[in-house]
């Protein structure tokens, strides 16, 4: 639904004007609301992407258009909500609704978001329910009047929550997201940067945020910089994306990263850029290289796709096999797969052809169909793998439920040997900075060694790659990166399951008495 927000909410056009009842309601100061969304067909057990951001600030541009595409650009890291907002002589209108950015979004709708700045997201609920109260940019109007997007998780929500409660400040949503926009929307300091840069340092956890008033888009990254967030420029003018392959779809050029604890201001007059809080221990999270990033994108000047590629070279070096045929998961398997068969001398087939059409699906299949879901995604061509000793590169594996479907239709396809690689190490421990994966004890590996897994599974062997041979492809070091889902160490020092992601929304509850 289209919102126009600002002193002039009340002259919208009469179209939009079945929008009225839901702002009315988010307006109203009522507790949290939460809602019970429908249970899709889950088509892949791996972690979850995130979430993705975009900011600009660029009169005499379509900002509402490339925002658009910059997020059709940055689909991979959320598939629940779309939004975006603008900002137009000193009117915020946005627009958020579930669904994926071409569904959401029209082109009569990118018409009516006019303006000189605009801020966007894509959402995956780490915190917070699958509902439309939970999609972003989030949009209040205290003090100030913002929308704010964000990437990541706080892992002292519980806290913040509460306090903010316990000083008359409502919410609308189970957002920690919202968390953040009530902090700045609400604070006494004149200038933005000031009161983000004071925010800063009451959050604890992950956030790669852009919040735009009505006169700039600022961004902001926690002092770890456990998320990514760069800046570009195009035609003279910036905007700042979680990936650089959202500056690539509209012509922008990629600068820099955003440094942790940066606070970067987006104006008429240009660029201004400040530290709002003192970096800390760098810690980007390396599941970014193996995984949640799109292979076109560029992190610490590295082309993902290559590093993926030299992550398959050294799964062949450290675990060969006797095998015919190299084949990929697709598509996360496909970089590391072209490299075990360049290193190992084997050849490399297509053995899936996958169902690029297939998203998440709210429509049950069926009883009948049910134990056949993942062929919605995945269809094995015996005339590939029929008889062939196998090795299968995936990028991970998380409960292990989709790995032994993939398995045993390789084996009904006709496949003489499985052998699973897998090109990232043994995932044990669960995420607290904004990745959804399972808990602990559902994860395969917890508990297991490789061979136990790979007899868990139906596999014939399965081998992962190592943690020392993650950081030889990437070309990095394990003091500059969060690796804690593999090794149990979190680099903000907390490993106490009730900061994870879930917390919040347990407390949630609590919060309503």
């Amino acid at each position: 639904m289209l919102h126009a927000q600002g002193t002039n909410a009340g002259r919208r056009p009469k179209r939009y004007s079945e929008s009225s009842v839901r702002l009315a309601a988010l307006r109203a100061p009522h507790p949290l609301l939460s809602t019970s969304p429908q249970v899709p067909i889950e088509l892949r057990e791996g972690p979850r992407d995130e979430c993705g951001v975009f900011g600009i600030y660029a009169p005499d541009h379509d900002v509402a258009r490339l925002t658009y595409f910059a997020l059709y650009a940055l689909q991979h890291r959320g598939q629940e909500s779309a939004g975006i907002a603008t900002a137009n002589g000193g009117h915020i209108m946005a627009m958020r609704e579930q669904g994926l950015v071409n569904q959401v979004f029209d082109e009569q709708k990118l018409r009516a978001l006019v303006g000189e700045m605009a801020v966007g997201h894509v959402r995956y609920s780490t915190t917070g329910a699958n509902s439309w109260e939970n999609s972003q940019p989030v949009w209040r109007a205290d003090r100030r009047e913002l929308a704010l997007g964000h990437n990541g998780n706080l892992i002292n929500a519980v806290t913040l929550h509460t306090e903010l409660r316990q000083s008359g400040v409502m919410f609308r949503s189970t957002s920690d997201s919202e968390i953040i926009a009530a902090l700045l929307s609400i604070h006494p300091a004149e200038k933005l940067e000031d009161a983000i840069a004071d925010v800063m340092g009451r959050l604890e956890g992950a956030y790669s945020t852009v919040v735009m008033t009505k006169d700039r888009v600022v961004a902001f990254r926690d002092p770890a910089g456990i998320r990514p967030l760069s800046l570009g420029m195009l035609d003279g003018h910036y905007c700042v994306a979680s990936e650089s392959c959202a500056f690539d779809i509209i012509g922008a050029k990629l600068l820099r990263d955003v440094e942790p604890g940066e606070i970067v201001t987006l104006t008429e007059g240009g660029i201004q850029t400040r530290m709002g809080v003192p970096a800390t221990r760098r810690s980007l999270c390396v599941f970014e290289h193996i995984y949640f990033a799109r292979p076109d994108s560029r992190l610490d000047g590295t082309v993902l796709q290559v590093a993926r590629g030299k992550m398959g070279e050294i799964l062949a070096r450290d675990h060969p096999t006797d095998a015919d045929l190299v084949i990929p998961v697709p598509d996360s398997g496909n970089a590391a797969a072209r490299g075990y068969a360049r290193a190992s001398g084997l050849p490399q087939d297509d053995g899936f052809v996958k169902n690029r059409y297939v998203a998440r699906t709210f429509i049950q299949p069926g009883q009948q169909l049910r134990k056949h879901g993942l062929r919605l995604k995945f269809n094995p061509l015996p005339e590939v793998v029929a008889g062939q000793r196998l090795v299968v590169v995936d990028d991970s594996v998380v409960r292990g439920n989709t790995t032994r479907q993939i398995v045993q239709m390789l084996r009904d396809a006709g496949a003489a040997e499985v052998h699973l690689r897998i090109s990232a190490p043994p995932i044990r421990y669960p995420c607290h900075y904004g990745v959804d994966m399972s808990s602990q004890e559902e994860m395969i590996a917890h508990g297991r060694t490789p061979q136990q897994v790979a007899d868990e599974v139906g596999a014939d062997s399965l081998a992962y790659l190592s943690l020392e041979g993650v950081y030889e492809a990437i070309g990095g070091e394990r003091d500059t990166h969060c690796d804690a889902c593999f090794s149990g160490e979190y680099p903000l020092g907390e490993t106490d399951a009730e900061q994870g992601k879930d917390a919040f929304e347990r407390a949630l509850p609590l919060a309503r008495v």
